[in-house]
């Protein structure tokens, strides 16, 4: 997915979502492996309530891919425990 759809993609329906995703694209998104950069990808097409609860610790995702990609956000974005 090039650049621009990235962003795109990562701009949600909740600001809260888009605190946590936009600067995650720019500054961490290029240093990913490229199996992490595809797990982001994937990490996009789930629902901005599921996305939300990941991110506050209310829940984890229940594919050990999308627990990877959301560990990660969590490890560089702030939300760490």
């Amino acid at each position: 997915m090039d650049r621009n759809r990235l962003f795109w993609a990562s701009r949600r329906g909740m600001l809260e979502l888009d605190l946590v995703l936009l600067p995650f694209l720019d500054n961490v998104y290029e240093t990913l492996e490229p199996e992490d950069q595809q797990r982001y990808q994937k990490l996009l097409d789930e629902q901005d309530q599921d996305l939300f609860a990941w991110f506050l610790r209310r829940e984890d995702p229940s594919d050990p891919e999308l627990q990877r990609i959301v560990q990660i956000i969590r490890d560089n974005t702030g939300l760490q425990k």
